[in-house]
C-alpha cells in the first residue's frame, strides 16, 4: 500500500492513499502550524480505533442487529521528552444493545491479537530512503552491505 503525503506549506500536509480519500494534517500553533488539520498523532489513534472497530463489527457481524451503538475512545499517553511518542494507549469500547458481554470481549480480543493490522503495525520496523533532486542518496550512517 502506498500513501503519498505532500507538503502544503508551513506545517501542513495532505495525504492520499489507494482509497482516493484525502487527509489533511497540520501541527498545532504551538509547533508552528495553523491547526488546519488533524495532527499525525490524532490520526494514529483514529486509525487504531477504526481498525479495531472494523474488526469488531466483522467478528460480530451475525449479532450487529442487536447492537444499537458502538463507539471507541482511544486515549494515548505520551512521553515527556522527544520523541513524544505514545508509551501507552487505552481503548474504551462503548456498546449499547442486547448482546452478551463475552461476545464483545471475544471480538475485542480477536481483533487486537489476530486481525487488527494497525495495532500489529505499531511494532513494525521503519526504514528511510532519501531522494534529493531526483537522485537517491545513501544514508552515510548506514552499515555497508
Amino acid at each position: 500500500m502506498l500513501v503519498t503525503t505532500k507538503w502544503q506549506g508551513k506545517r501542513s500536509f495532505q495525504s492520499v492513499g489507494p482509497s482516493g480519500f484525502s487527509i489533511s494534517m497540520d501541527a498545532t500553533p504551538a509547533y508552528g502550524g495553523d491547526g488546519e488539520g488533524a495532527t499525525p498523532m490524532e490520526l494514529l489513534l483514529a486509525g487504531l480505533a477504526g481498525c479495531i472497530g472494523i474488526d469488531i463489527t466483522m467478528i460480530l457481524n451475525n449479532f450487529l442487529h442487536t447492537v444499537e451503538h458502538l463507539e471507541i475512545d482511544a486515549e494515548g499517553s505520551r512521553r515527556e521528552a522527544a520523541p513524544k511518542g505514545f508509551n501507552a494507549i487505552e481503548l474504551t469500547v462503548r456498546v449499547d444493545g442486547t448482546i452478551p458481554d463475552y461476545r464483545v470481549w471475544n471480538a475485542i480480543e480477536l481483533g487486537s491479537k489476530k486481525y487488527c493490522s494497525v495495532s500489529d503495525s505499531l511494532n513494525a520496523g521503519i526504514t528511510y530512503r532519501l531522494i534529493l533532486n531526483g537522485i537517491e542518496v545513501p544514508n552515510p550512517k548506514a552499515l555497508p552491505q
